[in-house]
């Protein structure tokens, strides 16, 4: 499927085939794509739990329930849920550990480009932390870039998708422990079959006109 197919065929699926999953080599796609995504400075401030068996499904449920109830559903019935989740805070511990790796892999090709990176990364991060004072505002940025990237992925290698915003992150972060970790849930979404109840995969896209959204300059 090329990228203007892919566009124009992927929906937000509201009701999922039960009992159907996606191949690994569909998943592996995915998981590239996240571990892949852009962030600003390559601060990768993120964290993803990936649920594929019915207690690991279950489990995100939790937080789907109550005034959510209408999302359960695609979390239960789905092949795969991605909670996409973000640091609570930009630790040194992280930004070494970033990094490090980029010298692992090869990213300072000439003396003083480390010191240089990270130099200008921790700029970026102070400017967010003392004078914007926005870091998990700016943060969970980077996990909707994620997001994007996620969703056109999911579209081109032709896997039905929706992302949700409605669940208790209270309820999420605390049920696979990510407070301890350091972490919070921002966003789920969830992958697989799209069943003939899926109302919105007959109904055409619907975007403002061109011109109103569009200034060319």
């Amino acid at each position: 499927m090329d990228l203007s197919d892919a566009i124009h065929a992927r929906h937000t699926v509201k009701a999922f085939e039960s009992g159907r999953a996606l191949p690994e080599s569909a998943i592996e796609g995915l998981l590239k794509v996240l571990h892949n995504s852009p962030s600003s400075v390559n601060s990768q401030p993120w964290h993803y739990v990936v649920a594929s068996t019915p207690e690991g499904k279950a489990r995100i449920a939790k937080s789907t329930t109550g005034s959510y109830a209408y999302n359960e559903p695609k979390v239960l019935n789905a092949s795969h849920v991605i909670a996409l989740c973000m640091r609570t805070d930009i630790s040194d511990a992280h930004l070494n550990a970033i990094l490090e790796q980029e010298e692992r892999d090869g990213r300072f090709l000439i003396d003083g480009a480390k010191q240089a990176q990270d130099r200008s990364r921790r700029s970026y991060v102070d400017v967010h932390k003392y004078e914007l004072r926005d870091v998990p505002q700016w943060m969970e940025k980077q996990v909707y870039l994620a997001l994007g990237g996620l969703l056109l992925g999911a579209a081109i290698l032709g896997i039905d998708a929706t992302p949700m915003e409605g669940f208790d992150s209270r309820t999420l972060d605390l049920e696979p422990g990510l407070r301890e970790q350091g972490y919070t849930g921002v966003v789920l979404a969830s992958f697989g079959f799209r069943s003939e109840q899926d109302f919105n995969a007959k109904l055409p896209k619907s975007r403002l006109p061109r011109d109103e959204i569009f200034t060319f300059i």
